[in-house]
């Protein structure tokens, strides 16, 4: 039986996400966010979302990036685009 990467909990029903290369086996998204999600490069909140970038810097917000001396980020986009209708 394999072993969760994040709490090492052994589980017959673990998943595997392949990442920069490397595959990383889990037992819940929980852990599999709390191994691989970046963190926010002012809050060290967990970034789960898109966030914003800044050069080799992502935030969890354009509020935190803005607080960093990144001025021209923002959260929204102008864009009209709809995503596809998935029922």
């Amino acid at each position: 039986m394999d072993q969760c990467k994040n709490c090492g909990n052994h589980y017959s029903k673990l998943f595997s996400i392949e990442m920069f290369g490397q595959t990383h086996h889990f037992d819940c998204f929980e852990c599999a966010i709390t191994a691989l999600a970046p963190r926010c490069g002012h809050c060290n909140t967990l970034i789960i979302g898109h966030g914003v970038e800044a050069g080799d810097l992502i935030y969890c917000c354009a509020h935190c990036s803005r607080v960093e001396g990144h001025m021209g980020l923002q959260d929204h986009s102008t864009s009209t685009f709809a995503p596809p209708d998935i029922r």
